[in-house]
């Protein structure tokens, strides 16, 4: 009987102490206090990857002081479509562009609507804005485009000609010589 008891107190101090081991239960669910939390997942950081988006080197034609045709380099986005490039172009000069001295004759709300190729040339499309530039702006803003299309294509950029249009319909433009032409305009024009 001794044995039976001992048995007996062994088996319920057994199970108090299996018991004192179980995960307790709650009703609700409760805070628990920061200093209880491990370091580092109270603020925990996140990382995201964004895709590399391939960028190239452009050159485009703004205006010195002297209202000459400057060359500045932009960076566009792999492939580097024509009408990227003209949009980085009418995008003006940069801050230290511009303490520089280097301008545009092209106002900020002109837009590019379309650049097609055929050949050796280029047709531009401008919203109607381009067709209110007046004076001699109108000559150096039809230069900034042309030089800036005949960059993207090296030496073989002299031959480029370019057309203008404005909301579709072809318009001519002034050249160097002052001379409003129809057809295609080049680089040589210019210089």
């Amino acid at each position: 009987m001794v044995a039976r008891r001992a048995a007996l107190c062994a088996v319920v101090v057994v199970g108090l102490a299996a018991a004192g081991c179980a995960i307790p239960t709650q009703r609700a669910p409760s805070a628990i206090p920061a200093n209880h939390v491990p370091g580092g997942l109270l603020s925990p950081t996140t990382t995201t990857t964004q895709p590399h988006v391939a960028e190239v080197p452009v050159k485009v034609y703004l205006l010195g002081s002297a209202q000459q045709l400057v060359s500045v380099q932009r960076i566009v986005q792999v492939p580097a479509p024509l009408t990227s490039i003209i949009t980085a172009m009418l995008g003006g000069p940069t801050g230290g562009e511009v303490a520089q001295g280097i301008t545009t004759a092209i106002p900020d709300n002109v837009e590019i609507l379309s650049a097609t190729t055929h050949g050796s040339v280029v047709t531009v499309n401008f919203n109607g804005a381009f067709g209110e530039i007046f004076g001699s702006n109108t000559e150096l803003a039809v230069a900034q485009v042309v030089a800036t299309i005949a960059a993207q294509n090296g030496l073989a950029g002299l031959k480029t000609g370019v057309l203008f249009e404005i909301e579709g319909e072809p318009i001519s433009v002034p050249i160097a010589s002052g001379q409003q032409v129809q057809g295609p305009v080049t680089l040589a024009q210019f210089i």
